[in-house]
């Protein structure tokens, strides 16, 4: 048997996908004897704190990334930005370094946390961008992210490595000599069967002021929609917050913020989903074979190609969030939804990389779905 390791789980405070996708991360460790820590800040701390109380956490350093309030000015805004988050990366890289001996750590897991990696210990990366997109800079910032990459024990992706993928080419490369383990999509949610109680779920997160300019936008189109609705605003507060307002034609149910298990019964209950195109949030509505609509983040490259390319495909619809109207969930009839492919990982083996001299590892692309 395997001797039980002690894990710090690291997730960047960037919407609240990265934390999300952690938790099955987090309850396979649980579940197979490890002792897991938490590092995160802001919104992603706080979430996992909620679902985690009894895990102990620690604060890191804010990368303080917010996005422009014009999506054309987002790349601008990440150079500006830039200062600030190597800053946090530098101070990140010192509590780490004070975590690693404190808690006497086996390993480290970073889901695109740059400056959580030890020399002295097995480090796993996580990221779904291989290729990080960027418009005419893509291949700089994807050979940049790679570099970083090359330094971890190991990187997982989680997506399959075969077509049909959720990624397509963020999440694949040609050629490559990082050692990539494709995990196959990563949710916290089961489908369950539930009987359809909403028409129409909103679902919102992500960085400001983008997360409330689509609030405020979407409370004032659905004020005409026939049915109801369930909006789920994506704040992280402390205590769950609840209204309801009545419309012409239905009502509307307003709430802060859901834990996973309400929120995977509200999904399940709900006829469609008009959410970001994220890719956590990819990810869960495929593991529960949802209906969607997505607006992508404005001047978010990733978003937009993901939202771009199941619309092409036939699956899910779009539009940007200047353009959006009430009329274009319409289009949703014509489109097949998206659909689970995912299979069972093996976290026993997947773990094992813990046990494992860094040095030791050869680079090669595998999958860990069974």
């Amino acid at each position: 048997m395997t001797k039980p390791k002690r894990i710090l789980v690291a997730p960047l405070n960037w919407g609240l996908g990265h934390a999300t996708r952690c938790i099955p991360i987090l309850n396979a460790l649980l579940e197979n004897g490890h002792t897991p820590y938490i590092a995160s800040d802001g919104v992603a701390l706080a979430l996992l704190q909620k679902e985690f109380p009894n895990i102990e956490c620690f604060k890191l350093p804010s990368y303080k990334i917010t996005y422009a309030e014009n999506g054309k000015n987002f790349k601008i805004k990440m150079i500006w930005d830039s200062p600030k988050v190597l800053k946090a990366m530098a101070k990140e890289k010192k509590k780490i370094k004070q975590l690693v001996k404190e808690l006497k750590l086996d390993g480290i897991i970073s889901d695109n946390r740059l400056g959580v990696y030890s020399k002295k210990i097995p480090c796993v990366f996580i990221t779904h961008q291989l290729n990080v997109l960027s418009g005419n800079t893509t291949w700089f910032s994807s050979k940049m992210h790679q570099e970083i990459i090359k330094k971890y024990s190991a990187c997982w992706v989680p997506d399959v490595k075969e077509k049909p993928n959720l990624t397509g080419k963020l999440g694949h490369l040609k050629k490559s000599k990082l050692n990539i383990v494709y995990l196959g999509p990563l949710s916290r949610f089961e489908r369950n069967g539930s009987t359809f109680k909403n028409d129409l779920m909103v679902l919102l997160s992500g960085p400001e002021p983008q997360r409330t300019i689509l609030e405020e936008k979407l409370l004032k189109e659905l004020q005409n929609y026939r049915g109801t609705v369930l909006f789920v605003k994506g704040k992280i507060e402390d205590k769950k917050v609840q209204k309801e307002v009545a419309l012409p034609n239905g009502k509307i149910t307003i709430c802060n913020f859901m834990q996973s298990s309400a929120l995977e019964n509200a999904i399940n209950s709900s006829k469609l989903v008009l959410c970001r195109s994220g890719y956590t949030t990819v990810m869960d509505l495929a593991k529960l074979e949802k209906k969607a609509f997505f607006i992508p983040t404005p001047g978010q490259y990733e978003q937009e190609y993901l939202a771009r390319r199941l619309d092409k495909q036939g699956v899910v619809p779009f539009k940007n969030q200047e353009e959006f109207e009430l009329d274009d969930l319409m289009h949703v009839e014509n489109y097949q939804g998206l659909t689970n492919f995912s299979n069972p990982i093996d976290y026993k083996v997947l773990f094992e990389v813990f046990s494992n001299v860094k040095e030791n590892s050869e680079p090669t692309s595998t999958s860990l779905s069974t």
